[in-house]
């Protein structure tokens, strides 16, 4: 099969170069007289050149080299992955993730779906996204963790159809967290003090510079609690365990043999192992096409304007993190 398409490829690029040969040969060659011919070979090559590259990504779309698409989840997962205008994101985009999974799912060469899970897990739903993403794909996904694959990882994971682990991954941390900074002892040595201008008994509930009320750490500590019920009934859902199972792992976190005995993780092996599982799912050999972000300059700037925005009308606290009146929730 695969060298069936090799040959076609090879085909559709030899016939663009060669129509390409005849055309630049009458255009550049064959018309002019004096001037032109002595360019003409020159531009002749540069037209085969160019109808090369031209042929050989025409062949790419119509006959695809690879038959699985891979995606990498690769740090702290974020709605933009964090970084600046000029700056390299610092962990995984959501919306990045999420645009790549779906060009996989349309390209016409990717029959499987391979996520590399490499995170520790970020924000509750960028994670989520993605593990919509994955559950959406056309055809079997097999997510696999490298060293990382925790919190919402192990959430993104929980959207596939298999998750494989090497012995030394970590998996698990089933779990949420919500934090806040309290500041009011620092505040009052320098002198500030805090006034409440609210709407609602619990606007202002985590604000750092004063004491949290009993009432408020119930009602936060109920916030968290939600989101737990959540990312259990996520799990067990998709990994088709029960909730107590779940529940009775108390987020802790697991090595890969481990994580396996307790049903966490399907099978442990290596990318090959991994790769021929899908030959087995696929029925034919397995080739791999690494599919990255498209976001570009533009993208970077429409992100970085959306963070100056965000940062004048909601205050520069809120906007680290998907943070909340200086909460913080993660998975």
């Amino acid at each position: 099969m695969v060298d069936a398409d090799a040959l076609e490829r090879g085909g559709i690029v030899l016939a663009v170069v060669v129509v390409a040969v005849l055309l630049g040969w009458v255009v550049f060659v064959v018309v002019p007289d004096d001037f032109a011919e002595l360019l003409g070979v020159v531009l002749v090559l540069v037209t085969v050149v160019v109808a090369a590259r031209i042929g050989s990504n025409a062949a790419g779309s119509l006959v695809p080299a690879h038959n699985v698409a891979e995606v990498a989840v690769e740090g702290p997962i974020t709605r933009d992955g964090g970084g600046g205008i000029a700056s390299p994101p610092t962990g995984a985009s959501a919306d990045d993730v999420v645009e790549q999974i779906e060009r996989a799912d349309e390209d016409k060469g990717a029959e499987a779906l391979l996520l590399k899970l490499n995170t520790p897990g970020g924000q509750i739903v960028p994670s989520e996204d993605i593990r919509l993403a994955a559950e959406r794909f056309d055809g079997p996904t097999v997510a696999y963790a490298t060293d990382v694959c925790a919190s919402g990882g192990y959430d993104i994971a929980a959207g596939c159809d298999e998750l494989w682990a090497r012995e030394g991954s970590i998996v698990g941390s089933i779990g949420v967290i919500g934090s806040r900074v309290n500041a009011k002892d620092l505040a009052d040595q320098a002198g500030l003090s805090y006034e409440q201008f609210t709407a609602g008994e619990y606007k202002d509930a985590g604000t750092p510079l004063k004491e949290m009320t009993d009432d408020e750490r119930e009602y936060l500590q109920g916030i968290v609690d939600d989101y737990y019920d959540q990312f259990v009934e996520t799990v067990a859902a998709g990994r088709e365990m029960d909730d107590e199972t779940i529940r009775e792992t108390e987020a802790r976190i697991f090595l890969g043999t481990e994580a396996h005995e307790r049903g966490l993780v399907d099978d442990i092996g290596t990318r090959d192992d991994i790769e021929d599982r899908l030959e087995t799912h696929l029925g034919e050999t397995v080739t791999v096409a690494e599919f990255e972000p498209e976001r570009g300059l533009m993208g970077r700037l429409r992100g970085g304007a959306q963070r100056v925005a965000f940062a004048f009308g909601a205050g520069l606290a809120s906007t680290v993190g998907g943070d909340v009146d200086g909460l913080s929730f993660r998975r």
